[in-house]
């Protein structure tokens, strides 16, 4: 009877001694956050919908807002290729940068070119977008620059860009242009023309296509090689603070990893949506 009891204690003990050690048991560590600025605001690798669907991703910052687009779904991609949660913030274009070296935010996501002056300040990944960047011209398509073949064929207009973007920087590169102020958005650059306040603005050609396919009143005016303008710089990169060395080499990594052929296909699924759903 001793040695029934003795036991039974025994396994009491073991009861206890077991629940104790998995009650000492610390829960799995959570993944660590990946927290991107998106400007949300340049269609079609950024905008914001107020509804959620199966492709959109939560603004943090922006309460029953959702970010999609290009850059949205490339940050997507990467986050998960990283194992991070990814948390996208919309932030002004101006403020990017500034957000990015106050440890507001992790990367930026937000189709930024790596310009010299940029490299200054901060270090960009390797360029994700699918064509080589390429600027052009659009105007309203009543305008007698429609058959305009070079920059110098616009001497003489007013031309627009957005402010602190190599959208306006270039502007200077036409003989005798009417360098309009800058507009604070890409949106508000297009408004200027459709209003009547400017000749044309510059844009990126593969943004200036989807607004003349929004927009029967506006018509892209690209130029042959050679004779358009001369941008000095690689391409669309995420950009990192520059000792954030490991994130920027991991990011690398995971960009790699998406071929010409799935950004292509992302590229596509996303304009098919943005067409759906701003028209």
């Amino acid at each position: 009877m001793k040695k029934i009891v003795l036991f039974l204690l025994c396994l009491c003990m073991l009861g206890v001694l077991l629940s104790s050690l998995r009650s000492e048991e610390k829960p799995a560590p959570s993944k660590p956050h990946l927290i991107v600025g998106v400007e949300c605001d340049y269609v079609p690798n950024s905008w914001e919908e107020n509804t959620q669907s199966e492709h959109n991703y939560p603004i943090a910052n922006r309460e029953g807002y959702y970010a999609e687009g290009y850059d949205i779904q490339i940050a997507k991609l990467v986050a998960s290729k990283l194992d991070y949660v990814l948390e996208v913030r919309k932030i002004a274009w101006n403020d990017l940068l500034s957000s990015l070296n106050n440890g507001d935010i992790d990367a930026i996501f937000s189709s930024m070119l790596d310009t010299e002056e940029r490299r200054r300040v901060a270090a960009f990944s390797e360029p994700y977008e699918v064509n080589r960047a390429e600027y052009g011209i659009i105007v309203d398509s009543v305008s007698p620059y429609i058959a305009a073949k070079t920059l110098s064929d616009f001497r003489g207009a007013k031309i627009i860009g957005e402010k602190g973007t190599k959208l306006d920087e270039v502007i200077d590169q036409i003989p005798g242009v009417m360098h309009f102020r800058p507009a604070d958005t890409v949106p508000g650059m297009i408004d200027a023309v459709l209003d009547g306040h400017v000749d044309g603005a510059v844009i990126d050609t593969d943004t200036g296509h989807f607004y003349e396919i929004m927009n029967k009143n506006l018509t892209l005016v690209k130029f042959p090689e050679n004779e358009g303008f001369k941008l000095g710089f690689h391409g669309v990169c995420a950009g990192v603070r520059k000792n954030d060395t490991e994130l920027l080499h991991r990011i690398n990594i995971a960009l790699y990893g998406i071929d010409h052929s799935e950004r292509k296909r992302i590229m596509d699924d996303v304009s098919s949506r943005m067409v759906t759903n701003l028209r």
